[in-house]
């Protein structure tokens, strides 16, 4: 299915310009350069204004896709944005991090027989215009209702509820454990993949708005949630995310050069150690690196530890091409920027040298069987396949957990047996009257849009007990 001009010609989609690979992967700059006016009109000239859009129904928050686009093509850019901001609070992060291709764009019907509507990119234009010409006219906001909430962490979900309830009319205070908010926008994404000071952006749309934030502030150490709703806030909402480094177990773990991707991209994000000398944050900077696992976080780690100086770079993983978490794009930068893949392979265990330092991993090779319980196909060991690659810094990239702070602070929120907090997946209500919970701590680590999505239900619900009662 194709888009044709007022000529008759087949329109393309629109791809957007990109930083050379070899000048890109020595340097911290966002890769992708944004679309220009007219490059967004072209693209946005594709959409089809489907009457039952399936693309909306592929979005965690339910974004108004062809209404937004019809605005940007008529040139209505303050309108597109104004429409985006009535379901997203950060369109300029969504558009840059959300796996579009498994989610709107997967949905999109020009994607049956050829390349769907950049949505992703469409939709960051509008927030990248915005802050560039717009007028700063901010969403309506309901009558004050004189209720107070408290939102714990400033991710994604904690930012979209906040953002929700403040134009519903109630008070919002945010309360974020470290220094800058933002959360894994600020401390887990890179600045090659989400600029900070496009989150910096993002969360000051959110103060203008109405909503506080107190940084420094660690909700089950300096406060915890009983105090809060003891001390006039009406609702508690959890979204501190899933920070807890997950490590795999193995001999030698100990060895000086092996650390999590958590402490990693923290070390070269949140505190800028990619910015030496200007910050004199300590960071590893091997030269022989690789990284365990095939998520985003693992895709991050890598394209880091080259900016940083790395000369060799490998994604170890388990499984196939096929079977990686990671968006599509990220593998495609990757690969671009010389990252190699060692796939169906599993480390067994660590080398180290008679100074406790890293020298190598073993590993096995493996090979795929029958779907697990995620649906993708089991990786088995082949026998007598050991081999070890040379490597002088390791980072662990194969999940987090829940941080137990804030639950062991409250015991009557019931937790499932991996530490997570159980809340109802369409309202996120928790086992404890007067408290909500969303996002990783939830579900554990997934992507930003559907820590987003969970806030947006929860705040509905919220909303509703402030107004009717539990």
């Amino acid at each position: 299915m194709t888009t044709k001009d007022t000529k008759g010609k087949v329109i393309e989609r629109q791809p957007m310009p990109e930083q050379d690979p070899e000048v890109r992967r020595r340097n911290f700059k966002e890769v992708p350069l944004g679309y220009t006016v007219e490059l967004a009109q072209k693209e946005a000239s594709r959409c089809r204004q489907c009457k039952k859009p399936s693309c909306v129904e592929g979005c965690p928050v339910n974004v108004d896709i062809p209404g937004f686009i019809a605005l940007l093509k008529e040139g209505d850019f303050s309108g597109a944005i104004q429409n985006l901001w009535s379901k997203n609070a950060l369109p300029a992060v969504c558009g840059r991090v959300c796996p579009q291709e498994m989610q709107c764009e997967g949905n999109c019907i020009l994607g049956k027989k050829g390349e769907p509507v950049a949505i992703g990119n469409l939709e960051r234009f509008c927030a990248d215009y915005e802050r560039a010409n717009g007028t700063g006219e901010l969403p309506p906001k309901a009558a004050p209702t004189g209720k107070k909430v408290a939102v714990v962490g400033s991710g994604p979900s904690g930012l979209t509820v906040a953002k929700d309830l403040i134009t519903k009319g109630h008070e919002v205070t945010v309360f974020e454990a470290f220094h800058k908010p933002g959360g894994v926008l600020v401390y887990g994404i890179p600045e090659f993949r989400l600029p900070k000071d496009i989150v910096a952006e993002e969360v000051n749309f959110i103060q203008r708005l109405g909503v506080e934030f107190k940084v420094d502030s660690v909700v089950g150490r300096t406060v915890s949630v009983d105090e809060l709703l003891e001390n006039g806030f009406d609702a508690v909402y959890i979204g501190v995310g899933a920070g807890l480094p997950r490590f795999m177990g193995l001999p030698g773990e100990n060895l000086i050069g092996i650390l999590s991707a958590n402490e990693y991209l923290t070390r070269a994000n949140l505190m800028k150690a990619y910015k030496f000398p200007d910050y004199d944050t300590p960071m590893p900077k091997g030269k022989n690196v690789i990284v365990l696992g095939a998520g985003n976080v693992a895709m991050d780690a890598a394209r880091t530890a080259m900016r940083m100086g790395a000369d060799r770079v490998r994604i170890v993983y388990r499984r196939s091409r096929e079977e990686m978490p990671a968006r599509n794009a990220e593998i495609h930068h990757a690969t671009e920027e010389g990252i190699e893949f060692e796939l169906l392979t599993n480390p067994v265990r660590y080398i180290g040298d008679d100074k406790g330092r890293l020298v190598a991993v073993e590993c096995l090779r493996m090979e795929l069987g029958e779907p697990d319980e995620s649906g993708r196909r089991r990786p088995i060991p082949i026998e007598q396949s050991e081999f070890t690659i040379e490597c002088d810094l390791c980072v662990v990239a194969v999940g987090s957990g829940a941080n137990p702070l804030l639950t062991k602070s409250t015991e009557d929120i019931r937790l499932n047996k991996r530490g997570n907090i159980e809340a109802d997946p369409e309202t996120g209500k928790t086992s404890k009257k007067g408290v909500w919970a969303g996002g990783d701590i939830v579900t554990g680590q997934a992507t930003v849009i559907l820590a987003m999505g969970a806030g947006r239900k929860a705040a509905d619900s919220i909303h509703k007990y402030l107004t009717w009662g539990w």
